[in-house]
């Protein structure tokens, strides 16, 4: 029997939206810096830089963790259509970039966001086959811990986080995957393995080239 070209079994490999969402104090962010390592980089990991109005805490650098605009600026970007999502929250407004999300669809790799549940919701309902993976805390008290540690916040502003945290814990299930943050080396092995094995999902594979194998 001739060997003839084989059809792949995947659809055409295109770039990945991975959406880490969690309640204030989840532990998302210490998840995405531990994940974006240099050699993922190399690989064509991209990190989305959220645009905010709130102000530096210390240690923060524009253009790193956040790009911080006034609300005048904010705002017009959001009239050109810049954004992917936008949404107010605790006091302040923040919104995710859309080019280069689409330039990591069209041309390969990964994009991962870190971003409220809000954003979340809102990123899911545009782009349809991002991985949306929630990061929870082991307990609400060790929650008030991780809240209470920063010292970045006044004690109305820590009271205000906590309670939203709380409820918006209850929406784990709008998405793919959870993963609880309990030891942050876990959680980042639980995050990349659930990166690594999305493709393989049923509704990713090409239905015809599965029916030339099994029939």
């Amino acid at each position: 029997m001739m060997a003839g070209k084989q059809t792949p079994v995947r659809k055409r490999k295109q770039g990945q939206i991975v959406i880490i969402s969690s309640p204030s104090g989840g532990g998302k962010t210490s998840i995405c810096n531990a994940v974006m390592t240099p050699e993922r980089r190399k690989q064509g990991w991209r990190f989305s830089i959220s645009y905010t109005t709130r102000q530096k805490r210390p240690g923060e650098q524009n253009g790193r963790e956040y790009h911080f605009v006034e609300d005048r600026t904010f705002m017009s970007l959001r009239r050109r259509g810049e954004f992917a999502e936008d949404c107010r929250v605790h006091l302040y407004r923040y919104a995710t970039p859309r080019a280069p999300l689409e330039k990591v669809i069209t041309n390969g790799g990964v994009m991962l966001l870190d971003v409220d549940v809000q954003g979340a919701e809102k990123l899911r309902r545009r782009y349809k086959e991002a991985i949306t993976i929630f990061i929870l805390p082991p307990s609400l008290i060790e929650l008030r811990k991780r809240l209470t540690k920063r010292g970045t916040e006044s004690r109305e502003q820590k009271r205000v986080r906590f309670e939203n945290a709380r409820k918006e814990m209850k929406l784990y299930n709008k998405f793919d995957y959870v993963v609880i943050n309990d030891h942050l080396e876990t959680a980042v092995g639980d995050v990349l393995s659930i990166i690594q094995a999305h493709p393989c999902r049923t509704q990713f594979v090409r239905k015809s080239a599965i029916r030339q194998i099994v029939g």
